[in-house]
């Protein structure tokens, strides 16, 4: 910080600030996580500077020998941790994989089906005011009412009438393991691609703590932050006679140069799921998870699916009295980040729901563990209890302070 500090205090203080902010409040947003710092190191090394337009051995820039080596490092990896035939390391989200590879496997208007978004699911998977709501015919699938879960039968039904030459599985808020072997023997059935998208999972898939669906989907788009904990970006991993198709709708299909100082980030955070202490890590996340849920559970919360096998919970406020954006303001104000989120069958609009999504990877990064979800957990029910009584909330934000006082996190 001491160059910026120099040459821009302004920018340097608005950094400064985030950081405190990150050390002094318990993250519980279930899509963040904290890189280590070799990869941030490898985020903001001199690779920035490089265009490299095309792919490794075929670029449109000289001086490119270094950086083809850099991505052939991290597709090996990518294939190594997850098993495949071939990887995309250039995506620069989530979306943009997605978008790639709707567009290598779809032509527009043409039909997919995909879980609704109050049900669990993304943005990308068919909201209409989103590109795949707009440039594809979207059949949305959603939860069993009474158990909460996917509802396979219903998926089938759906696959069966409407015909998708595209299905995805896959979620942004849903806290149960997904059978992508159903998904695929669907799929089979009606003749239509499998794409899963693993965002939310890529860590617990990486470590064996989630079924893998690479053995059943033509097709995976992962980001490689949350529990993977790499550099904020996407990744496609496919069956190889899909490769050039894939390849070719990522450049020059929607992006130009692609970004190597965070590819190069990503293979710094490849090479770490790859390590032993990253399976224990990824383990961790889990029993936290659990823990977190059982004690909120203990103390009245009602949780979507009545608990969790992943890295996310759920929590149903909808008999509280209160909506999921009082309840992420009021927690803010008490030092616990979370996010509002839909539940099943939500009777309220996105910007209010009535729900907040809560999870592990990040506390759990900070070297937290069961004893503190417990804590954490007594700590969201005094701030829900009390969400309009600000001695509470400062209250609760001290207690939060001097937790993470105690788990620094760098």
């Amino acid at each position: 910080m001491n160059l910026i500090e120099k040459t821009d205090p302004n920018l340097a203080r608005l950094i400064s600030e985030e950081q405190k902010r990150q050390q002094n409040e318990l993250n519980l947003i279930a899509s963040e996580n904290f890189a280590s710092p070799v990869v941030l190191e490898v985020a903001g090394s001199v690779l920035t500077n490089k265009y490299a337009e095309g792919y490794p051995h075929g670029r449109y820039y000289g001086g490119c020998r270094w950086i083809d080596a850099l991505e052939d490092l991290a597709k090996e990896r990518a294939n190594r941790l997850f098993g495949c035939e071939h990887s995309n390391v250039q995506p620069h989200s989530g979306s943009q994989a997605n978008m790639a590879v709707y567009f290598a496997l779809l032509d527009v208007g043409e039909t997919m089906l995909a879980m609704d978004l109050s049900s669990g699911g993304h943005l990308t998977h068919g909201l209409p005011i989103n590109f795949s709501g707009r440039f594809f015919k979207v059949i949305s699938y959603g939860l069993d009412r009474k158990t909460q879960l996917i509802d396979y039968d219903k998926v089938r039904r759906l696959a069966l009438d409407h015909k998708p030459k595209l299905i995805v599985a896959g979620a942004s808020a849903y806290p149960r393991v997904i059978d992508f072997a159903r998904f695929r023997e669907i799929a089979d059935e009606v003749g239509a691609y499998l794409m899963v998208d693993m965002a939310h999972i890529a860590g617990l898939v990486a470590t064996g703590h989630h079924p893998s669906p690479v053995p059943y989907a033509d097709v995976v788009t992962t980001t490689t932050h949350k529990t993977l904990r790499g550099p904020r970006g996407g990744m496609i991993l496919c069956r190889k006679e899909l490769g050039e198709r894939i390849d070719r709708n990522i450049f020059p299909g929607i992006q130009g140069g692609p970004l190597m100082h965070i590819i190069a980030a990503k293979a710094a955070a490849l090479g770490e799921a790859l390590r032993p202490e990253f399976k224990r890590y990824s383990a961790r996340i889990i029993t936290n998870a659990q823990a977190l849920a059982d004690e909120l559970l203990k103390l009245g919360f009602e949780l979507v699916s009545g608990g969790t096998d992943t890295h996310l919970i759920l929590v149903d406020l909808s008999t509280s009295g209160i909506s999921g954006r009082e309840a992420e303001e009021a927690l803010d104000v008490a030092g616990i980040t979370v996010n509002r989120n839909s539940v099943p069958f939500d009777s309220r609009g996105p910007k209010e729901t009535s729900g907040i999504r809560l999870g592990t990877p990040a506390l759990t990064t900070r070297g937290m563990g069961e004893e503190e979800m417990r804590t954490i957990a007594g700590l969201i029910k005094n701030v829900l209890s009390n969400i309009k009584d600000r001695t509470v909330l400062t209250e609760v934000r001290k207690q939060v302070y001097e937790l993470c006082n105690r788990f620094p996190v760098y």
